[in-house]
C-alpha cells in the first residue's frame, strides 16, 4: 500500500516508520501516506494504547521537509499535507512516541516534537535550522515553547544549531536517552510499558491532560502557517534562501 513508509499494528501498539533512508526526507508524497496512516490510527484507536513513530536506519530520523517542495508552486501542497500530520497527531487520545536515531532536523525535528513523548539514541541530534535559508518552522514556533521555555524555544529558532542528545534530554526536549547500540531493544521495553496498561485510562489521562495546558494547537499553528505563507513568502531572502540551498550556493541576502 505505501511506497515510502511501513505501517503495522501489533497487539496494542501501532507503527509507522518512515523508509527513505539514509536521510529519511520527507517530500509531499511520504508526508501523503504518513497521513494516510495516521487516518487509519485514528480509526483503530480504541484497539491501541500507543503510536511509534520511527524511521530505518541509523543517520537520520529525518533530514526535514525536502527543500524543493518549498518553492513556491509547492508550498501551499506541501505545508497542508506536512501541518496535516500534526493536525492528526493532536486528534489522537493514544500515546504518541518518537524513536529517534540520527539527525532530526527541521521538518524532522517538528515531526519529533509533535509526538506526546521523545525516545532517542545517544547519537540523536536535534535543530530547526530554517533560518540558515531565511525562512522559519511554524510548527516548532506553535510547540517549542511549551516544551522547552520562551528563551530556550526562541534561542533554538533563530540560530538554528544543533542540539546533542543528552543536551536535549537536560532542557526537557526529550525523555529518555538509550545507547544506539541497544536502543531498538530499550525502545520496545518503553513501548511495552504502555501495551500493558488500560488504553480507556491512558486515553482519559492524555485528554486531560492536554486540556490542563490551555494550550490551543489549531489556532497558533494556523496564525504561524498563515504568516509563513503571506510574509515570510512574500520576502526576497526566503526566495533567495530557498534557491541557493536547491542550487548549492552561498545565499545573497537582500535583507528584505
Amino acid at each position: 500500500m505505501f511506497e515510502y513508509i511501513r505501517y503495522k499494528k501489533e497487539g496494542r501498539i501501532a507503527e509507522i516508520v518512515i523508509n527513505k533512508p539514509p536521510y529519511n526526507v520527507l517530500d509531499i508524497k511520504t508526508m501523503d501516506e504518513i497521513n494516510s496512516a495516521l487516518d487509519d490510527v485514528k480509526i483503530s484507536q480504541s484497539e491501541l494504547n500507543v503510536l511509534l513513530i520511527t524511521s530505518e536506519g541509523d543517520k537520520a530520523f529525518s533530514a526535514g521537509v525536502d527543500v524543493a517542495d518549498h518553492t513556491k508552486d509547492k508550498m501551499e501542497k506541501m505545508l497542508d499535507s506536512f501541518h496535516g500530520i500534526f493536525r492528526r497527531l493532536e486528534m489522537l487520545d493514544i500515546v504518541t512516541v518518537a524513536g529517534v536515531k540520527g539527525a532530526a532536523l527541521g521538518g524532522g525535528c517538528e515531526l519529533a516534537i509533535g509526538c506526546d513523548l521523545i525516545v532517542c539514541a545517544d547519537n540523536a541530534k536535534f535543530g530547526q535550522p530554517e533560518i540558515k535559508l531565511a525562512v522559519f518552522p511554524p510548527v516548532a514556533i506553535t510547540y517549542l515553547t511549551q516544551i522547552v521555555g520562551r528563551k530556550r524555544a526562541f534561542e533554538i529558532i533563530v540560530l538554528g544549531e544543533n542540539i546533542g542528545a543528552e543536551e536535549a534530554k537536560v532542557m526537557g526536549l526529550v525523555n529518555q536517552v538509550f545507547s544506539l547500540q541497544n536502543f531498538n531493544e530499550k525502545l520496545k521495553e518503553y513501548l511495552e510499558k504502555f501495551e500493558s496498561m488500560s488504553g480507556s485510562a491512558l486515553k482519559v489521562t492524555k485528554q486531560t491532560f492536554k486540556k490542563a495546558l490551555n494550550f490551543d494547537f489549531e489556532r497558533t499553528l494556523s496564525i504561524a502557517e498563515a504568516l509563513y505563507i503571506k510574509d515570510l513568502m512574500s520576502l526576497d531572502d526566503a526566495n533567495e534562501g530557498i534557491n541557493s540551498f536547491l542550487e548549492k550556493r552561498k545565499p545573497l541576502w537582500r535583507h528584505k
